[in-house]
């Protein structure tokens, strides 16, 4: 990257292009990994678990750069998390396989686990046609994508550092660190309630669905409360920092849900379905700056941040009436083998 930029704006455009293309396939391979990697009565806590590294990365990788630059220059960032990135990558080659049938270095005993628990046919089919006009014709599929929009629609992650700018006057410098604060939230919250939902949805107890729709309603329901609290806070910072990180921490709770649900419907296409979650609900951050610049265009006045907050508790409201509605935690019929259920452990 460093040499890139030396080199002409144009070729380091093209390489964060060619940067983010690649990105863009790895959670989707991640979910097909994990369907054929996990026990079907664990799959939330592991899940949830995975992709709240995610969050922790961005953290731990915004602090270091900072510490990097300024030791090494900017481009000693690049440097060592590039360096990081390929050697996590010889590991990941050498250790990772398609299915726990085609690994060679585990035991015929963990083998025969994995065929139990998840299924022969789970483990082994390759090549299956794929039912994509089922798919995109799946009412619990599309719930799943409203929400996951719904969600990363008003991503306060992206918004509050000029929130913050805006209405209670933060600089720059403290604009850093009190902005990460709150990120730490659904760090916590997300895997904790994919931990809950696996203890709640074991047998004799609640259904996947009735698990799945109380975390969205108690998630975005309270969190779009609490966007209307933020609004109303006055120049106070600590108390609307701790505020978004309790919001934060409710998003994390509605993560627990729309990060898994996909690999409820249907898991052996849980790439497929995560590819078409993810690719709308990164609309839906891309669109929110731009629709926060509308609203807030008369120099972001804390009327102007009280209509946006507005709007996002309608929003979470509208994703939680989807899912509530629509949504479903069951394997659905067209996600089997040839038409034929199999029997989950």
């Amino acid at each position: 990257m460093p040499t890139a930029a030396r080199l002409h704006v144009s070729v380091l455009i093209m390489l964060r292009v060619s940067s983010g293309l690649s990105d863009g396939v790895m959670i989707p391979a991640m979910y097909a990994l994990i369907a054929r990697w996990s026990a079907p009565k664990y799959r939330s806590v592991i899940t949830t678990g995975v992709l709240s590294g995610t969050g922790v990365g961005v953290i731990v990788g915004t602090l270091l750069a900072g510490v990097l630059s300024d030791y090494g220059g900017w481009p000693s960032t690049f440097y060592v998390f590039g360096t990081v990135g390929c050697v996590w990558s010889g590991a990941w080659f050498l250790l990772c396989y398609n299915s726990p049938a085609e690994h060679p270095r585990i035991s015929a005993a963990e083998r025969q686990y994995w065929t139990t628990v998840i299924g022969s046919s789970d483990l082994t089919v390759r090549h299956q046609s794929i039912p994509w006009r089922k798919i995109l014709t799946s009412v619990p599929v599309w719930a799943s994508i409203v929400t996951s929009v719904c969600i990363r629609l008003f991503n306060m992650n992206i918004c509050l550092p000029l929130f913050m700018y805006d209405v209670l006057g933060v600089n720059m410098t403290d604009n850093g660190v009190l902005s990460a604060i709150p990120s730490i939230a659904p760090c916590i919250t997300t895997p904790l309630s994919g931990l809950f939902s696996d203890i709640l949805r074991a047998p004799g107890r609640l259904s996947t669905t009735a698990v799945r729709k109380v975390n969205i309603v108690v998630g975005l329901c309270l969190a779009g409360s609490l966007f209307i609290l933020i609004g109303h806070t006055g120049c106070n910072r600590a108390l609307t920092v701790t505020i978004i990180f309790i919001l934060m921490a409710f998003i994390g709770v509605a993560f627990s849900t729309v990060d898994v649900n996909q690999l409820d419907l249907a898991p052996l296409h849980a790439g497929k379905l995560t590819g078409l979650t993810f690719a709308f609900g990164n609309m839906g951050t891309i669109a929110a700056p731009h629709i926060v610049s509308l609203l807030t265009a008369e120099g972001g006045t804390r009327s102007e941040w009280q209509n946006v907050f507005y709007l996002e508790t309608a929003i979470c409201g509208f994703g939680a009436l989807v899912f509530v509605v629509f949504g479903s935690g069951e394997r659905q019929s067209w996600a089997d083998v040839r038409g034929r259920r199999l029997q989950l452990a």
